[in-house]
């Protein structure tokens, strides 16, 4: 006899003298019942508006006005801002004086390329007169075009030290304060943060690697925040993005999740702690998966206890009397803890999901194979709950 075998003979042996010494087998049952049955993962997030603005100046100046402050609500084309104008308006009228420069030597170039013509056509002047007549009639209108293009660039550089606001929101931040100069030349300063609605917000949310396969637009989404932990959020996903983020050795994906803040209680920034139902069957048959692994120990059956078995791979097991017997079901879904029950009993059908020794000098718990090992001693204590799924279970 092998090893093997010389264990499973203690087992038994040990399991028949264990229940000889008044010790009484109590079966735990749960009903099959409807139920929901959910996945969920589970990660945190940042909040954020939905539309955010950055204000900044193409120009660089010193800031002579600020119209708003933190919190202020504006609408688009609003002025929140001023840079001082003077060297603008110099700049400005500079180049009008330019272009009128151009303009007079356009005049008199014109006129006299009229005169070498007409003077060309009566074979008057030589054709070299004539081409440098033409020829600087063309530059004085080419020059007239540049002087036009750096006046219309000093009236934008000028419309650029009015600073407003290009969408309808609120003041996020303000970066700058009145005096304090920008310089635009190698990037464009940041002045102000404006956000457009905050009752439509969304939550930035960072998956692992191992959770984003499940992850789906549309899916349901609760969150909460420290500031409210009484009070849970809801949104959905809306946008699942492809760009991985490694941070130590860690690789997540961004989720962007929608967040109606009718309210106003979400405010940018917050740390969201973010549960996403990656599946969800509302409204089906469901029993306690333990159910699925519960199988009668032959070697505790009393002598009028029997066993009516049948030959499936997903059965479940009820006790009707002194016997015990298997219903071949089909399942659906399962989260685990629950698994769905689309055929082979009905609602109310009370399976069997574990056994409890009771009684005796120890008090010893068993199960399905690969549950607690029915021969470690154990406190006597009769209303443990044994194996039963969700809720106390019944015994019979």
């Amino acid at each position: 006899m092998n090893t093997k075998n010389i264990i499973t003979a203690f087992l038994v042996a040990a399991t028949l003298a264990a229940c000889s010494e008044g010790q009484k087998v109590e079966y735990n049952t749960e009903p099959a019942q409807v139920q929901n049955i959910s996945t969920s993962i589970t990660a945190t997030g940042t909040i954020e508006p939905v539309t955010k603005v950055e204000v900044g100046t193409q120009v660089s100046g010193i800031i002579d006005k600020i119209y708003v402050d933190y919190n202020t609500e504006v609408h688009r084309g609003q002025v929140i801002a001023e840079l001082d104008k003077t060297n603008l308006l110099s700049e400005l009228a500079s180049a009008q004086s330019n272009l009128s420069n151009s303009q007079a030597s356009l005049d008199y170039q014109t006129a006299n390329f009229k005169r070498y013509k007409t003077l060309f056509d009566k074979g008057l002047v030589s054709a070299n007169d004539y081409e440098n007549a033409k020829l600087s009639y063309e530059q004085a209108k080419q020059q007239v075009n540049v002087q036009k293009q750096s006046v219309q660039k000093a009236q934008t550089n000028l419309g650029y030290a009015t600073i407003t606001s290009p969408i309808d929101g609120i003041v996020l931040s303000k970066e700058v304060e009145e005096g304090q100069t920008v310089a635009a030349s190698m990037s464009t300063p940041t002045l102000f943060y404006i956000a457009q609605d905050l009752t439509d917000m969304r939550v930035i949310a960072d998956i692992d690697e191992a959770d984003i396969g499940g992850v789906k637009e549309g899916q349901r989404v609760t969150f909460t925040v420290d500031a409210y932990p009484e009070d849970i959020f809801e949104g959905e996903v809306t946008q699942v993005r492809q760009n991985a983020t490694t941070e130590s050795n860690v690789v997540t994906y961004e989720v962007v999740i929608s967040a109606p803040n009718d309210d106003l209680k979400l405010k940018p920034g917050l740390t969201a702690n973010v549960t996403i139902y990656t599946m969800e069957k509302n409204n089906v048959l469901g029993v306690s998966t333990k159910a699925l692994r519960f199988a009668p120990n032959e070697a505790l059956l009393t002598e009028d206890e029997k066993v009516e078995d049948v030959q499936a791979p997903n059965k479940v097991w009820t006790k009707e009397g002194n016997t015990f017997k298997a219903h071949k079901v089909e399942v659906g879904t399962t989260n685990g803890t629950v698994t769905e029950i689309l055929s082979g009993i009905k609602e109310g059908t009370e399976v069997l999901t574990g056994f409890e020794i009771i009684g005796g000098p120890d008090e010893m718990a068993g199960g399905a194979p690969g549950g607690g090992n029915p021969f470690m001693p154990r406190p006597p204590m009769r209303n443990r709950g044994g194996q039963g799924g969700q809720g106390a279970p019944q015994r019979k």
